[in-house]
């Protein structure tokens, strides 16, 4: 599965084909919270950490997600990922603990999701 790096803004159109190709009605999602990036198209949230990371991304601002391009509002975006378990971070889970980081993740969903 190909990886790609969302810079600019998509439609929910060549969202939901991102689903198709992968899990139908999910999209395994990274977002860069410090670059306002997300990478998208992974089987795993991990692949897409790596393309961020050798795209000049720093660790410590990636937080994985999945988006799910038929639902709306709270259900669009959840926040779970095995790349968040960050105890050095204080997030001992595989969600995105601290309310603030988690503003920061919609921000740039919505930021990169052309309405």
């Amino acid at each position: 599965m190909l990886t790609d790096i969302i810079r600019e803004h998509i439609t929910r159109e060549q969202l939901k084909q991102f689903a198709h190709n992968t899990f139908v009605d999910l999209v395994k999602a990274v977002v860069d919270i410090e670059r306002g990036i997300m990478a998208v198209g992974g089987e795993l949230h991990a692949d897409e950490e790596t393309v961020l990371l050798e795209d000049g991304s720093k660790q410590i601002n990636l937080w994985g997600i999945n988006l799910y391009p038929d639902k709306t509002g709270e259900d669009f975006v959840e926040f779970d990922s095995m790349i968040n378990l960050r105890p050095s971070q204080g997030n001992r889970s595989r969600g995105v603990n601290d309310p603030a980081i988690q503003q920061q993740i919609i921000a740039v969903v919505n930021k990169l999701l052309a309405s």
